[in-house]
């Protein structure tokens, strides 16, 4: 209920910039607080704790992109078509927001299991996304017929995943978006797509 709130969406984005400046451990409540400009008792109106945060920033911002993906692949088009637009707008979003990148690409993989298990568990409608295009391109016959989905599922998210972590580790110092076509070509090579 606290979702669709102004003061809630300020705490989320304010907690970005603090997170990925400080890094999650040196990420205080005060500093988020201060940053989204709300009075530090506030912040536990809207969350339980650090980690609920951390948790709820993930869900929101992984909902962002689930949401952009979604909206472009609904059009008619090839399975190997709807691996590019999700290849190409996963490194839009990041690369438009550089916070977002270093938060989500470094200070998530820092956290404890606990934690990681529901990042895993937010991931889980991305992944759905992977796992229909991968359907989708073994049906038409765009893929091979034998792929694995979930090691296929595995290739195609770590693909995009380390690349996107490099180019944070790299200072940002190219383009990412400008990757996609590269990436999509040899994801493609991988499932035996003949296009």
């Amino acid at each position: 209920m606290n979702r669709n709130r102004p003061k809630y969406k300020q705490i989320i984005d304010a907690a970005v910039v603090v997170i990925a400046q400080n890094g999650y451990h040196q990420a205080q409540v005060s500093k988020i607080a201060k940053q989204a400009g709300v009075a530090d008792g506030t912040i536990y109106l809207y969350f339980k704790n650090k980690e609920d945060i951390l948790i709820s920033l993930f869900y929101e911002k992984m909902g962002y992109f689930v949401e952009q993906i979604e909206d472009e692949i609904k059009e008619t088009m090839s399975a190997a078509e709807k691996l590019l637009v999700m290849i190409r707008k996963h490194f839009q979003i990041l690369a438009s927001d550089a916070n977002l990148a270093i938060v989500t690409q470094l200070e998530l993989r820092q956290s404890n299991l606990e934690l990681r298990e529901r990042i895993n568990d937010v991931l889980r409608d991305y992944l759905k996304i992977v796992d229909t295009i991968i359907l989708e391109g073994k049906e038409s016959g765009e893929f091979l017929s034998n792929l694995d989905v979930r090691l296929t599922r595995q290739m195609i998210f770590g693909t995009i995943d380390e690349t996107a972590t490099t180019w944070i580790m790299n200072n940002q110092k190219y383009s990412l978006p400008e990757l996609a076509e590269s990436v999509h070509q040899l994801l493609l090579g991988g499932c035996g797509s003949k296009i």
